[in-house]
């Protein structure tokens, strides 16, 4: 008989799914803190006269022109000087071909950093839908695997990219978005094919590793830069990520039954919990084949509230999270290691609000002190209209840093709650096709991750006053859409989700299937069914998915 291994197989895949995670949101945030180490700055940021709506580097009234100097010149060093520190090999590469290694930074105007801030989303949208189809097909365990490895690699080509052009990063940006859109959906299918229906809310707490991987890797990535050069912040990322991708393919297959290691009492206890059998699974594929009411739900009012909702969350946290180091740095004057730890703070409070937040809705749905709808529209006012709220007030911080390191937090805190609002809605409204909404909902909600940092990049991220306009513009986003869903959302599940409501021609419910469900065994038949079409979705007892809020 086999030895009891001392951690189970599915206690090693959340440990790497969480890691893969923080590795699939390292590499969409690295480029928005090295962007600050890697622009020049200009003459006046540092010194000249006392503005009102200006960027809050302000010396002493009373300071003579050489400590204006002096001061001006330290700040510079926090950032551009790289004596004493280790160089880099794209450095040496320049140096070798006696090329501008750029030692005072890339000389990109504030619509060019733009650009280079959202090319990761432009095509990040369109592989939304084909990630859990790819799953389906070649397992989760080679989609999720790949987007990751394969955008980590990419990164150790963003340096050379960076010295060649600010367009060929841009190029290498969309191209590591796109691959890295497949990994979230793809990893809704190995959750059904691993976790047992009293495990799943454990499980899908590894989603959340997207948020300690924003935590951890911005104050890191600002260490890396302060203590050697911004390059190495790729280096990093892509040597990180394969040694993640070694440990994957190693120690993660896409069902127990392929799993060479796993222990026959723990693949025997998963199989009977999903109640895999050969009938079920033919069932489940005879399911699989049936057609998707594409017109019901691209034409559902639940849906589309849903979405809106999920549009204004998602342009306030992507704004917040893509601009935070600049902010930091551009307006109140933090050097790159407190510019890194500042970013990072409010997404750890993010992922720990969102855990204690599902747990309170969970609490509610079970003993039945508020309806589902409401908990729903709870976490959809906190999401948003409360969010905006504080973005509002951040916008009115000014010069005040300590405030505004306050509200940002808060702002970016309380948007945890989305995994208990709008996003567990769109499972509640139809658990049979929560894949599809999903990909439908990412699929659009992506698109203010590449229009929010074209906007700041058209209005500018200097002054006080710049940085006001564009926390209003987030602000009247995050109120509009939550307001509007605190008004119409509906989580009651749709009538199209169910199969008697689906017309029966042209392949959609067979004739003999109909007469199968009227059989004296329907109720045994329909619950295994539908239990395992709620694992595929993550749906837990209680009706709530902890799901990552991105």
């Amino acid at each position: 008989m086999a030895k009891e291994e001392r951690i189970s197989a599915r206690s090693t895949l959340w440990y790497l799914v969480f890691v893969g995670f923080a590795v699939n949101y390292m590499i969409r945030i690295n480029t928005n803190i090295t962007i600050v180490a890697m622009i020049k700055q200009s003459d006046t940021e540092f010194v000249g006269e006392v503005k009102v709506d200006y960027a809050c580097y302000v010396p002493p009234v009373n300071s003579t022109s050489a400590e204006l100097t002096t001061a001006n010149q330290g700040s510079q060093s926090l950032l551009r000087s790289r004596e004493g520190r280790i160089i880099s090999p794209e450095q040496l590469l320049l140096k070798l071909f006696n090329l501008d290694p750029q030692k005072e930074g890339f000389d990109w105007d504030d619509y060019q950093q733009g650009l280079i801030l959202g090319a990761f989303y432009w095509l990040h949208w369109i592989t939304q839908i084909p990630g859990g189809i790819l799953a389906r097909r070649y397992g989760t365990k080679l989609v999720f695997g790949a987007s990751n490895v394969i955008g980590c690699w990419m990164c150790f080509l963003m340096p050379i990219a960076s010295y060649w052009d600010y367009r060929v990063l841009v190029v290498l940006r969309v191209l590591q978005g796109l691959v890295c859109g497949l990994a979230w959906p793809a990893m809704h299918h190995m959750a059904g094919q691993w976790i047992p229906p009293n495990e799943r809310s454990k499980f899908v707490t590894a989603y959340l590793g997207s948020s300690v991987g924003v935590a951890l890797n911005f104050p890191l990535f600002g260490y890396i830069i302060a203590w050697s050069s911004w390059e190495y912040v790729f280096h990093f990322c892509g040597i990180f990520g394969t040694v993640w991708y070694v440990a994957w393919l190693y120690f993660v297959y896409d069902s127990p039954a392929e799993h060479p290691r796993i222990h026959p009492n723990e693949r025997k206890f998963i199989e009977s919990s999903l109640g895999i059998t050969e009938q079920s699974a033919e069932r489940r594929d005879q399911q699989d084949g049936q057609r998707t009411p594409w017109r019901r739900i691209i034409l559902s009012k639940a849906m589309w509230i849903t979405i809106i909702a999920q549009w204004g969350g998602i342009w306030g946290l992507f704004t917040l999270m893509t601009q935070a180091p600049t902010y930091f740095n551009n307006v109140h004057g933090w050097n790159i290691e407190m510019t890194g730890l500042l970013s990072g703070i409010p997404h750890l409070c993010r992922m720990l609000f969102a855990y204690v937040f599902s747990i309170a809705g969970d609490h509610l749905l079970k003993h039945e002190l508020m309806s589902r709808t409401g908990v729903r529209k709870m976490g959809g006012a906190l999401c948003c209209f409360v969010n905006g709220i504080f973005v509002f007030i951040l916008a009115c911080c000014g010069c005040n840093s300590f405030m505004a390191i306050i509200f940002l937090t808060l702002a970016t805190t309380v948007h945890g709650a989305v995994s208990t609002g709008p996003l567990a809605n769109l499972v509640d409204m139809s658990p049979r096709f929560a894949g599809i909404l999903l990909g439908v909902s990412g699929m659009i909600t992506v698109v203010p991750g590449f229009i929010s940092p074209i906007i700041v990049g058209m209005l500018g991220n200097h002054t006080v006053e710049q940085w006001r306009i564009i926390f209003l513009i987030s602000s009247g986003m995050l109120i509009v859409c939550g307001l509007l869903y605190m008004a119409f959302a509906d989580s009651t599940q749709q009538p199209w989700n169910s199969c008697e409501d689906l017309p029966s021609a042209a392949g959609s419910i067979h004739a003999d299937e109909l007469k199968g469900l009227k059989t004296s065994n329907l109720d045994g038949n329909w619950n295994e069914s539908k239990e395992m079409l709620e694992m595929d979705t993550g749906v837990n007892d209680s009706g709530v998915v902890r799901l990552s809020s991105v």
